[in-house]
C-alpha cells in the first residue's frame, strides 16, 4: 500500500527533515505519527501526498513511485488520498453540503450520484441535520467532522490525519477518533500525525515515533512515549 525506501528530504534552507526513511504500510492499518516538534512528522505526511518531494530515495503508494510522478497526474493521485488538516480549511461561503460536494463536482461526477453520496458521508459523521449550515455556524468539532467527510467522500484508500484533534476539546477529539475508527473498519488506511498521548495510549494502534528525521520506533499496539 505504502513503501518508502531510504527517503531523505532537505529543504533549500539546508535543513535535513527526513534522514534515510524506511518503511512499509499495509492496507487498512491505521498508524499514529508521534514525535517531538521539529522532528520531521509533518514532513513525512506532507511527502505521502505530495506536498513535499522527497531528495532521494523512493515513497510507492498502490504501485505508484510519487518521486517520479508529474506534476499534472498529483490531482489524480490525491483523488485516492483523503487529508484531514488540524484547521479544517474549509471553504466559508459555502455550506456544509457544498464543501462536501466540491470534492466530487471538480471531477465531474453524476449530480444524482453526488447527492446521494454527499448525504451518506454526512450521516457517517453525524452532520446530515446540518447540510445547510455554513462553517461559521458550527462548532470546531462539526467543523473537523465536515473536513473528515469531505476527505472519504471520493472513497479514498488512504486516509492522512494531519493533528486532527488539536484545536479541539477533549470530549469532541474522542468523538472524532470514533469517526476515524468506523472509517479504518470500513477499511480506509490510517496515518494520523499527533500529539495526543491520551488518545494514543488509550486506543491502540501501531506507532511510528520520527526523532531528528529518523524513525526512532515502530511498534504494533505502541504507546506515545513522549513528556507533555
Amino acid at each position: 500500500m505504502i513503501e518508502m525506501q531510504d527517503v531523505y528530504k532537505t529543504y533549500p534552507n539546508g535543513v535535513l527533515a527526513i534522514n534515510g526513511i524506511s518503511v512499509k504500510i499495509n492496507e487498512g492499518e491505521f498508524v499514529y505519527v508521534v514525535g517531538p516538534s521539529g522532528a520531521g512528522k509533518s514532513t513525512f505526511i506532507k511527502m505521502m501526498y505530495r506536498e513535499e518531494r522527497p531528495s532521494n530515495g523512493s515513497i510507492m503508494i498502490n504501485g505508484i513511485n510519487l518521486s517520479s510522478l508529474k506534476e499534472k497526474k498529483v490531482p489524480l493521485l490525491r483523488r485516492h488520498i483523503g487529508v484531514v488538516f488540524q484547521d479544517f480549511k474549509l471553504l466559508p461561503k459555502l455550506t456544509v453540503y457544498e464543501n462536501v460536494a466540491f470534492a466530487l463536482e471538480v471531477i465531474e461526477e453524476n449530480p444524482k450520484y453526488i447527492k446521494r453520496r454527499v448525504m451518506g458521508v454526512l450521516d457517517l459523521v453525524r452532520l446530515k441535520h446540518k447540510a445547510r449550515f455554513k462553517p461559521d455556524e458550527l462548532s470546531g468539532g462539526e467543523q473537523q467532522r465536515v473536513s473528515i467527510a469531505r476527505s472519504i467522500v471520493n472513497s479514498p484508500k488512504i486516509m492522512i490525519a494531519d493533528e486532527p484533534t488539536g484545536n479541539l476539546d477533549p470530549d469532541t477529539a474522542w468523538e472524532i477518533m470514533d469517526i476515524f475508527e468506523e472509517i479504518n473498519n470500513r477499511g480506509t488506511t490510517i496515518l494520523m500525525a499527533t500529539h495526543n498521548s491520551e488518545i494514543v495510549n488509550k486506543i491502540k494502534k501501531r506507532v511510528i515515533a520520527i526523532e531528528n528525521g529518523k524513525i526512532a520506533r515502530d511498534e504494533m499496539r505502541g504507546e506515545y512515549g513522549y513528556e507533555i
